[in-house]
Formats: structure tokens, C-alpha cells, sequence
């Protein structure tokens, strides 16, 4: 927004200090002759030796020291807040200077003021710390956009392969062409919808109310038990009532999400996947565990990275899109909860996830 220009804060501050001095020298002037001069006579008192000063003479005598005195303090105080100001300022200056490169597209700079704490401190390192989020999740968006136009244009290159294949084959098994298509359309669907989920937990646009998690998972569970009977996955639901203050539609995607990895990345026969779910004053925690192959502690902590996966293997699968977890850590960040994931001692994965309670 267009502003017409003004003083700057510098030359503001310079009048405040000079205006202040020269009341200050004023007040005690006015002192001076409220309890000296007002005493003394106004004419010339005539004694043995001469003569006593009265109060006409000492003003004239006093009015040219005083008119200089009033200059000096007006310079001195023009001068001396001019200099003060610039003093006070220098890291506001700083600051701003840090913000123009901010605006034009420099994150990575840093202000980094030194010194000790104090308002402007406080200032500078809350705008570094501010900087540094938002490089973060700048880095992280562009990520996410470059994954996800990759993840996009698969889909669209096979049925563009597909097609390309057809019409140069005329005899081509027309049904294995629409299934062929109709697998590849049903996924770029799943990625669609996914990533609108996790655009719309990223907005934290919904209504909190109060939603059990033990139910949640059972839930889950009775909707996914067919999944894991089919890969002779164990399916285990317990714990008590955690009550959690939230979106029931995003919670349920969040449980749904981590019961369906944990069936998924359990990669062999005969594995179980344990739900469980608890409370204690101020939270509700649900905690998901798979067996599965020895995971990299380096890996566990990018899991929640968009369309990261757990290994070949499951890079293969068609039963995922890779955004199952990101959505899970912006369900959790949306409703002011944690997520905590860990490799299990002899294979799998512990994810643990701590949401506020409802009161």
C-alpha cells in the first residue's frame, strides 16, 4: 500500500531528546526565579559601600548567559539525539534490512544479532527462528511439488503408453486395455484425493469436537480386516477410551492411514499389526506396531517425507500412493499434537501418536 512520506523515526526521537532538554533547562530556569530572583528587590538597594544589585539588573546581566545557555542545549540535545538515535536503531536497521532480503527471496540469510538480550534481541531471534520455518517449509513445498507432478504424470505416461499401444495394435484384447486403464485411472484418482486430504489437514479448515480413538481404531480395523486376512497379517485392537478434541473425517484418515501402512509394510506371512489406544490427563495417545523387515533409523525419521516408502518392495505395491504418513504428520500438526515413529526391536515399525484431549 501506497503512504504518503514522513519524518523518520530517527529525526522523531532527535526533536524528542532535544525538546526534552530544553524543557528540562526551562524547568530550572523558572525555578531559579521562582525561589531566587522573586525575593531579591526590582530596584537597586544604595549601601554604605556602594550599591546592591536589584532584580531589573540581575535579569539583564542573566538574560544573555541564559539565551546561550538555552542554545548550547538546544545543539547539545539536536547533536547528542541524533546520536542516540542511530545508536538505538542500528539493530531495528538491521532487522529491516533482513527483511527486504527475506521479501525479495533470500531465506537462508540469517541476522544472527549479537549482544545481550534484550527487545531488539528478542525481535532478531524471533525473526531468525521465523525464517528458518519458513525456508523449511518452503524447501519442503517445493519438494512436495516436484514429487507430486512426478507421482502425476506416471499415471497419465502409462495411459498414454497404453493408448499409444492399442492404436498400433488393432487386435490388441480390447478388456485388458480397459482394465489396464481402469487400474491406472483408480490410482491417479487415489493420489488426487490424498493429496487434497493432506491439503485440506495443512489448512486446519474443519470443526473440533470430541472423538473417541478406541472406536476409531476398531473401526479401522473392521474396515481393513479383509486386507490382512488376505496377507495372513494378525490384526490386534486394544486399550481404553481416549477421548481426543478434533475432526472426526480426519481422525478416522489418520487411523485408517496407519493401521493400512502397518498392514502393508508388514512383508511377510504370519506378521501382526497391534492397535492400541490410552489415556492420562491432557492427552489421548494411539499407538500402531507392525512386524516387518529391520528398518534404518535414518529412514524412520524420512517416513513422513510425501510418497517416501518403506523399500523396493513396497515402491511396487499398488495399494499406496506414498502419502499415507505425510497425511498422518499433518493430521497430527493440524490438531496440535505429536508423532512419533521408531524402528521395532527385530523388524517393523512404531508409530505413537499423542493428540490433546477433549475436556
Amino acid at each position: 500500500m501506497d503512504r504518503a512520506p514522513g519524518i523518520s523515526v530517527r529525526l522523531k526521537l532527535t526533536l524528542s531528546y532535544a525538546g526534552f532538554l530544553m524543557v528540562a533547562g526551562a524547568l530550572l530556569l523558572a525555578v531559579v526565579w521562582a525561589f531566587l530572583l522573586r525575593y531579591v528587590p526590582a530596584e537597586a538597594i544604595a549601601t554604605i559601600g556602594g550599591f546592591v544589585p536589584g532584580r531589573d539588573d540581575l535579569i539583564r546581566a542573566f538574560a544573555p548567559a541564559v539565551a546561550w545557555a538555552l542554545l548550547f542545549l538546544l545543539v547539545l540535545g539536536l547533536a547528542g539525539g541524533w546520536f542516540l538515535a542511530g545508536r538505538m536503531l542500528a539493530p531495528l536497521r538491521r532487522i529491516t534490512k533482513a527483511t527486504r532480503r527475506a521479501a525479495s527471496g533470500s531465506l537462508s540469510h540469517r541476522i544472527e544479532m549479537e549482544g545481550r538480550d534484550d527487545e531488539f534481541r528478542e525481535l532478531a531471534d524471533s525473526f531468525d527462528a521465523m525464517l528458518a520455518q519458513l525456508e523449511a517449509h518452503v524447501d519442503e513445498q517445493r519438494r512436495f511439488a516436484a514429487n507430486a507432478s512426478h507421482e502425476l504424470r506416471t499415471p497419465l505416461a502409462i495411459t498414454q503408453t497404453l493408448l499409444d499401444v492399442a492404436r498400433d495394435d488393432p487386435q490388441r484384447d480390447t478388456a485388458a486395455l480397459i482394465e489396464g486403464l481402469q487400474t491406472v485411472n483408480t490410482r491417479a484418482i487415489d493420489l488426487i484425493e490424498a493429496l487434497l486430504m493432506l491439503s485440506r489437514a495443512d489448512q486446519q479448515s474443519f470443526a473440533r469436537e470430541s472423538v473417541d480413538l478406541s472406536l476409531l481404531a476398531e473401526h479401522a480395523a473392521e474396515t481393513l480386516l479383509p486386507l490382512a486376512e488376505q496377507r495372513g497379517i494378525s490384526l490386534e485392537v486394544s486399550g481404553q477410551v481416549a477421548v481426543a478434541l478434533g475432526s472426526p473425517a480426519l481422525l478416522l484418515q489418520l487411523t485408517t492411514n496407519l493401521v493400512h501402512n502397518a498392514i502393508v509394510h508388514n512383508l511377510r506371512t504370519g506378521g501382526t499389526v497391534q492397535v492400541t489406544t490410552s489415556s492420562y490427563p491432557g492427552a489421548a495417545v494411539l499407538v500402531v506396531e507392525n512386524t516387518g523387515e529391520p528398518l534404518d533409523p535414518a529412514l524412520v525419521s524420512t517416513l513422513t517425507e510425501p510418497f517416501r516408502r518403506g523399500g523396493d518392495r513396497i515402491r511396487t505395491d499398488r495399494s499406496g500412493v506414498g502419502l499415507g504418513l505425510a497425511i498422518v504428520k499433518s493430521i497430527v500438526r493440524a490438531h496440535g499434537g505429536s508423532l512419533a515413529l521408531a524402528a521395532r526391536e527385530g523388524g517393523g515399525l512404531r508409530v505413537v501418536v499423542t493428540l490433546p484431549a477433549a475436556t
